[in-house]
């Protein structure tokens, strides 16, 4: 059911209540049934922390009424309760599910079938692109893209989605505060035609503890979660294991076993992540469930660009391949002069066929 304005004002207050994570919502929820019961008749709270009991005795009513005046600015805002038929089905089926959602944009997306793209926030050329490509096919073909809005794989991902179809962002902010800042532009157009969601109430800052619990809400929404590109140490390898413990689908698309960001990518398919190499990948695994259609073009499935240049383009790309190669051994083994090389790898460049990396090395981009 959708909650009254002043039933809401409680289901808020006690979100607000320091120390009332997940866990503790939910039981009190259990034992007493509103948070209008729990807050108005403190005294027969039991199980929890004094501390915990006397911030329930005062809720920052002031905090709520301006929770409730932003809701009411505007119809794309939403606040909706574990109770409410807007809730995602899914996302109440995993051990910790937030008792409370704010939304921004269209709130009928959390029921819609979703996937997770989730990756590195220092991707290499290529793995931007990949993401952008995976997430463009997969929502033209009807699958709602969910990712965190951090900088890298993830906005690659929204903006790959926004331009076939649609996305989610899931913050670790209040929904009052972008971050990053550098995305505020691709948040107002994920608001437009997407819609932006988080646990956290107005005025909630970044704070590194937060990421992880934005995490459990990317992948508890989503049918299955996509790692593009993640080194061993990864937040998105923290998705992609709660994914797993949600008994969700996780995939994985493997990369140079030079790149660092590929290790965190083969780790996971050693632990039973699906190995992906193209969107039909994923299609086929969730393409029944879901209803997801072929999108109207097929993913390129050539990774080697076939340069329309005279041949010493040709004999360069012989030279170079997917794992990053010094210029110096491109000079020696190609026989071309270090001019050229140096002229048709900043060509190259411009054109994102080649990435150029630490170290003066290069490698081709996959575009």
């Amino acid at each position: 059911m959708v909650e009254n304005r002043q039933s809401l004002a409680y289901w808020i207050a006690l979100q607000r209540i320091s120390g009332v994570g997940p866990a503790t919502y939910q039981k009190l929820l259990a034992r007493f049934g509103t948070p209008e019961e729990i807050i108005t008749r403190p005294n027969q709270l039991t199980g929890i922390s004094d501390k915990i009991i006397a911030a329930i005795k005062q809720p920052d009513w002031s905090a709520v009424d301006k929770d409730i005046a932003w809701l009411e600015a505007d119809d794309q805002r939403h606040i909706i309760t574990i109770h409410d038929q807007r809730y995602p089905s899914l996302l109440k089926e995993i051990s910790d599910p937030p008792c409370l959602l704010y939304v921004q944009g269209d709130v009928a997306l959390l029921s819609k079938w979703q996937l997770a793209i989730v990756g590195s926030r220092n991707p290499t050329a290529s793995g931007r692109k990949t993401a952008y490509a995976f997430a463009e096919y997969l929502a033209q073909g009807g699958l709602t893209i969910t990712s965190g809005l951090a900088m890298g794989i993830d906005g690659a991902a929204h903006q790959g989605a926004l331009s076939g179809g649609k996305t989610i962002a899931v913050v670790g902010t209040g929904l009052d505060r972008v971050y990053p800042a550098q995305h505020r532009q691709l948040a107002h157009d994920i608001v437009a035609n997407g819609a932006i969601v988080s646990e956290f109430p107005l005025g909630t800052s970044p704070r590194p503890e937060f990421f992880p619990r934005r995490n459990r809400i990317i992948s508890g929404m989503s049918l299955g979660t996509l790692i593009v590109e993640a080194a061993l140490k990864s937040g998105s390898l923290i998705t992609a294991r709660m994914a797993m413990e949600q008994s969700r689908e996780v995939f994985a698309i493997p990369g140079s076993i030079h790149n660092p960001l590929s290790r965190g990518c083969h780790q996971l398919i050693r632990e039973g992540a699906k190995l992906v190499e193209t969107a039909e990948d994923i299609i086929e695994e969730l393409g029944a469930l879901a209803g997801v259609s072929n999108a109207s073009e097929q993913l390129d499935d050539a990774v080697y660009p076939s340069h329309e240049k005279d041949s010493d383009y040709q004999i360069l790309f012989e030279h170079l391949g997917f794992d990053p190669v010094p210029i110096d051994t491109l000079i020696e083994n190609t026989g071309l002069t270090a001019d050229a090389v140096s002229s048709m790898l900043l060509l190259l460049e411009l054109e994102s066929e080649v990435e150029s990396l630490p170290g003066g090395r290069y490698v081709r981009t996959g575009s």
